[in-house]
């Protein structure tokens, strides 16, 4: 059974990779890896997700190998092991875009963007079971360990939405007061949220819920993707203008630039290894390693497929996920710099398993 299962990821990996070629959005960044080795990282199983061409989030959650999936009206829910869905949470009329699994509870969250909610559901059943007010355009979800609070991003409104997972209800707002994209949480009670408005940094303090910094990033305009490595204390903001900033999670200092690949909406990083990857909606996923807490390199672009634009991780493992669809048609951006429009095969889209190989 596994080896068919591979056999026919490897056909349908074929069908995405061409796809990529045929399609691309220009040529991946140069980096300073021998281009003659190996990839590091090989697909290693693809999983259908049904119904609906579009997508958003990936969230892998340790505690039960589950990966979530932000997939039109509905979060389509997959058993990692398995690589099987078991089950959807939805309909939400409005589109799915984030989601959080709380460490404790048998709450999950995701959001309806264009009704401005967070949606409550319960992990076992996958029924939702509470609309929270938020606000237009919710979007990313962060779950903060210290507070045990879930904090919804509402990306054009500017706003957090705070949610306390024991009342299930919004305690309070947060007001930026621009443009928001995702963020993560150092685990000792500090946000991250990328301005992508104002191409900063946004430091929150999550035991009051302020907002106690803004620390720019001249060197990045519109940044996407956002991960941490807790231990040194350094983030990675992935954006528009096709570079990855590193900044100190302590002062804000920008202390380096690497070069990404193009429409970067994901960042990961894997502790075990210190590699850093940025997913490209151009079809390739770079990767950066850090040498110590001020030294960092570009080492490699993987090509993946077009689309494959948001990303997560099982740090365990050092596996990746991503999410994309086989191409059917690209149509020009609506406007200079935005993505090309990309129209999809019906049914394709499917979740990628990245394992490395050394």
């Amino acid at each position: 059974m596994i080896n068919r299962f591979v056999t026919a990821a490897a056909k349908i990996a074929g069908v995405l990779l061409c796809s990529s070629m045929l399609f691309a959005w220009g040529a991946a960044p140069a980096v300073q890896a021998a281009t003659s080795q190996a990839p590091a990282y090989h697909l290693m199983k693809m999983v259908p997700l049904g119904p609906g061409e579009r997508w958003d989030f990936v969230d892998f959650d340790p505690a039960h190998d589950r990966i979530y999936v932000a997939h039109g009206d509905h979060v389509t829910v997959v058993d990692e092991k398995k690589a099987k869905v078991i089950g959807q949470i939805g309909p939400i009329p409005g589109g799915t875009h984030g989601i959080a699994i709380p460490a404790e509870g048998t709450r999950g969250y995701t959001d309806d963007g264009k009704r401005g909610l967070a949606i409550a559901f319960d992990q076992y059943s996958l029924k939702t079971v509470k609309d929270i007010p938020a606000a237009a355009d919710a979007d990313a979800i962060i779950y903060e360990p210290v507070t045990r609070h879930v904090y919804v991003i509402n990306g054009d409104s500017g706003s957090i939405t705070v949610i306390d997972p024991k009342s299930n209800a919004a305690i309070t707002t947060i007001k930026v007061g621009a443009g928001l994209e995702p963020g993560v949480a150092d685990g000792k009670g500090t946000l991250f949220v990328n301005g992508v408005e104002k191409h900063e940094i946004v430091k929150i303090d999550a035991r009051t819920n302020k907002v106690v910094a803004h620390w720019p990033m001249p060197a990045c305009r519109k940044p996407h993707g956002i991960a941490i490595d807790r231990a040194t204390r350094r983030l990675f903001a992935t954006c528009a203008n096709k570079v990855m900033v590193v900044i100190n999670a302590d002062t804000g200092a920008n202390l380096a630039t690497l070069p990404i690949g193009g429409f970067s909406d994901g960042a990961a990083f894997d502790p075990l290894r210190r590699l850093v990857f940025s997913s490209n909606g151009d079809g390739t996923l770079s990767v950066i390693r850090e040498k110590d807490a001020d030294h960092f390199v570009s080492v490699e672009t993987i090509k993946t497929a077009l689309g494959a634009r948001t990303m997560a991780i099982d740090a365990k493992t050092g596996r990746l996920f991503t999410v994309t669809g086989t191409v059917a048609k690209e149509s020009p951006p609506a406007k200079p710099g935005a993505r090309p429009r990309l129209r999809y095969v019906p049914n394709s889209v499917s979740l990628l398993y990245y394992d490395p190989v050394r």
